[in-house]
């Protein structure tokens, strides 16, 4: 009997794996199409769901597409870090196009205070739909294929008056990357013999997997710091239109079923309308029937929240547009064993495909409802910004010109107003300078972005989140920010947003200065140490020539370089320039405090970077360095994959970066590593690395370890219980002693950090040795439990300990959140300069 079963069981699988899927079993059987317009099939050469389409093939069948419907417009709107182009397709009826600008602009007029005396009864709706953002789940991106063909290619009174109503945004793949590196993956690892074991090959890529783009960024979380080129595209559409829905097709563990919005009701953001919450459901009823009529299972308002803005399906809710969610079991290959069967490709294409056009429809029959929320929306956010007491808010950092023009790029992509200031002037004790700083009217079309970009909230309904529940931008940029009662130090808005331009201040024959504040000073003395100079850095402040330098400060000599003065004059102009900093020209060595050729002045090394990647460590952290290193400051850093490091020769590095890692590294690799590390190596680890290496004897570290017990917690509430210990991502100050090395180039003593471990070490009784310390009410903004809260009051997130020769450098957090955390950048980089100096 058991026998038979068996066989049934691989008789029943075999059959399921040769199934064939073809038009039919997706789109809507009541439709007719227009035989002129290419099907999937033929331009890929396969039926949808047999292959996972690769992205040069997706852009090959839209553009055919485009070529061959006049429903459809095309555009490419840039490349990713790979050079693969960003498509977006506008499809409505023809009719539409020839008038497209002309609806454009009357939809944005809907937000403008001129937008009441607008008749919606006759406009159309706006939907903007994407999918995959995440390359390994790959259903929304193939579904993209169907969806297109049956927008393009269906006929009857049905398509005829979804399209009349309806104006498509539509981005085939939010990450072209991710899922050409994916569909390779799966591609190459499938089976003739489709192969539904989960142990197989073909469900376990490699590391780091598709769902990331080139540097291995979650994309999903960058809607709101538009940091990536994918992203920006995308922000600079949805901004463009301000399209009443978006959608993002995501995929989730392969035993789920499907799921779409509303999330948890607890869990959304407090300044997101309630009726927004309110259309999501009305929306949910038409996936809901949808699924229901082709017999998928599904299930809402649970898992999922809609708190972060950074998230695509959140970040249209602070712009007065709905975003809905839809997360599909994943197959994560062709065929899949699952708690719910046998999960084919080709069916979770299908789920993506119905509640894509089930969008449609609810924004067709909600047309009006939708339309006259967003026009509420504004008018509400307008009235809000003219009754706030805050009239204008104030940023900017008198040392670093380059952080305040990095925020200021953000605030430009979202349309944000902002002005320069009149003058120079002093508030809340903070100076703010003319050209290093911007006031951002509060009375604004944006009112309610604003707010969620720079607030700061401790108090919270519920204590689980879904990401991160902190993000204010003045303190991840650390800049100084104040809220004022009037516009009276507003000069012109800024029209014309433009770095600030470097310079040297003459020709030198004796020596070069500048400060370490700027956020590209990294970058200048990078390409300084490339070329050969010797430079210098000021252990102590000192004052020369009527100018004041701070802790940091660099200096380069002119004798006894390779370069004459004439060639270094030339080359530093091009550093100054490039880096966007001020080096000035001294005439002597002469000052009141250390003199320039005082010992106090210590000779920098050039670094040589490596960073340990590959199975075990975190992508995330490790992309973020990478792209830092990369794209920030020009800098080399070798990646050496875990899978050969005991091969590789560690010897022509003097730093090396162990990101964030839960196993560490095998018994060979930590003798390796320990012993490069005793002949002189600087080592830096982050997060669980920390831990990694105080429990394999690189570091020393004491940590508070008291237990949080559960008392009168019934089972049903244990999960909660034990979510709310969980930092997911939240701010926190810390004092800094500035005549350490670590913190030079911060000029004030108080510090935002960005945490989401729950790594507590205890400070070390020489107070020296405790260069940053967080304070005794160190929360700034975000959600942590008052026990963690207790404990981390007065702990250290940095230490710095010798090992024979070398040193250990740890960091229990992320000094480098994805990319957009620019005011902890210059952490890391002094670990990686200054290291000799600790």
């Amino acid at each position: 009997m058991k026998k038979l079963t068996l066989l049934l069981l691989f008789i029943v699988t075999a059959l399921s794996a040769q199934k064939t899927y073809d038009l039919k079993y997706f789109l809507p059987q009541s439709d007719l199409y227009n035989q002129d317009i290419p099907t999937p099939k033929s331009v890929l050469g396969y039926e949808v769901g047999k292959w996972h389409v690769t992205h040069d093939k997706l852009v090959e069948y839209m553009k055919t597409l485009a070529a061959t419907s006049d429903r459809i417009t095309i555009e490419d709107r840039g490349t990713t870090f790979e050079d693969r182009p960003l498509l977006l397709l506008t499809i409505t009826s023809p009719k539409n196009h020839q008038r497209i600008e002309a609806i454009r602009q009357q939809h944005l007029q809907l937000t403008e205070s001129s937008g009441a005396e607008l008749n919606i009864a006759n406009m159309p709706i706006v939907v903007q739909q994407g999918f995959s953002i995440h390359g390994n789940e790959p259903s929304g991106a193939n579904a993209s294929l169907l969806a297109a063909y049956h927008l393009a290619a269906a006929q009857g009174p049905e398509i005829e008056r979804l399209l009349e109503n309806v104006i498509i945004l539509f981005d085939p793949s939010y990450n072209p990357d991710g899922l050409q590196r994916f569909a390779y993956w799966a591609n190459t690892n499938k089976s003739q013999h489709l192969n539904s074991d989960n142990n197989d090959r073909e469900f376990h890529e490699v590391w780091p997997g598709g769902r990331t783009n080139h540097y291995w960024f979650d994309m999903n979380r960058d809607w709101l710091p538009v940091q990536l080129p994918e992203s920006r595209v995308r922000i600079a559409t949805f901004h463009k239109w301000l399209p009443n829905i978006l959608t993002d097709h995501h995929e989730m563990g392969t035993n789920s079923t499907f799921f779409f919005q509303p999330g948890v009701p607890d869990r959304t953001h407090p300044l997101t309308p309630k009726m927004n919450q309110q259309l999501t459901k009305e929306i949910a009823k038409f996936h809901a029937k949808a699924l229901d009529k082709i017999g998928s299972l599904y299930y809402s308002e649970e898992n999922y929240d809609d708190f972060y803005y950074g998230k695509g399906s959140t970040f249209p809710d602070i712009n007065g547009s709905i975003g809905i969610l839809f997360e599909q079991g994943s197959s994560r290959g062709h065929l899949q064993e699952s708690a719910n069967g046998l999960l084919a490709f080709p069916f979770t294409i299908r789920n993506q495909l119905t509640t894509a056009l089930s969008t449609l429809e609810a924004a067709q029959n909600l047309r009006t409802e939708i339309l006259g929320y967003q026009r509420d929306f504004y008018k509400n956010a307008r009235n809000e910004g003219a009754r706030t007491k805050t009239k204008a808010i104030v940023f900017g950092d008198e040392k670093d010109a380059a952080k305040t023009f990095h925020l200021a790029e953000i605030l430009k992509r979202h349309q944000i107003d902002f002005h320069e200031i009149k003058n120079d002037f002093t508030a809340d004790g903070k100076r703010y300078k003319k050209g290093s700083s911007y006031i951002i009217p509060t009375n604004q079309k944006n009112h309610r972005l604003i707010n969620a970009m720079f607030e700061k909230r401790t108090k919270f309904k519920d204590s689980l989140f879904y990401d991160i529940s902190a993000w204010s931008f003045p303190l991840a940029f650390n800049l100084d920010h104040t809220n004022l009662p009037s516009l009276n130090n507003a000069g012109a808005k800024v029209t014309d947003l433009q770095p600030a331009m470097g310079s040297v201040s003459a020709k030198s024959n004796y020596a070069y200065l500048f400060e370490w504040h700027e956020y590209y000073t990294p970058k200048a003395l990078n390409m300084i140490l490339e070329k050969g100079l010797r430079a210098k850095q000021g252990m102590t402040p000192f004052d020369l020539q009527g100018n004041q330098y701070d802790y940091g400060t660099i200096m380069i000599p002119v004798q006894n370089q390779e370069l004459n003065s004439d060639e270094i004059y030339t080359f530093l102009q091009k550093v100054a320039k490039e880096s966007h900093i001020k080096i000035t020209a001294v005439t002597t060595g002469l000052t009141n405090g250390i003199d320039l050729g005082s010992n106090e002045f210590r000779t920098i090394k050039a670094p040589k970077v490596a960073m340990i990647v590959g199975r075990g460590i975190n992508a995330y952290d490790a992309g973020e360095i990478w792209h830092l290193f990369d794209t920030r400051y020009d800098m080399q850093i070798t990646k050496i994959d875990t899978e050969y490091f005991n091969r590789a020769d560690l010897h022509k590095y003097n730093v090396i970066i162990l990101p964030n890692t839960q196993s560490g590294l095998n018994n060979g690799q930590k003798n390796k590593l320990n012993e490069w590390v005793r002949k002189g190596g600087t080592l830096i680890g982050f997060r669980n690395a920390a831990r990694w290496l105080s429990n394999n004897g690189f570091i020393k570290i004491d940590y508070n370890k008291t237990q949080v017990v559960a008392k009168d917690v019934p089972f049903e509430d244990a999960q909660k219980f034990t979510g709310a210990q969980v930092i997911g991502g939240a701010i926190f100050e810390a004092e800094l002693d500035r005549s350490h090395p670590i913190n030079f180039g911060y000029k004030n003593k108080r510090l935002p950090l960005f945490r989401n471990t729950r790594l507590f070490i205890r400070a070390d009784s020489t107070s020296y040795r405790n260069p940053i310390k967080y304070t005794g009410q160190p929360l700034l903004s975000g959600y942590i439990s008052e026990e963690n809260l207790e404990q981390l009051k007065h702990t250290v997130p940095f230490k710095s300990q010798r090992l024979g020769r070398g040193k250990v450098i740890i960091f229990t957090d992320n000094t480098n959140f994805r990319a957009f955390w620019y005011g902890t950048n210059k952490l890391l980089m002094n670990a990686v300069f200054f290291r000799n100096s600790f």
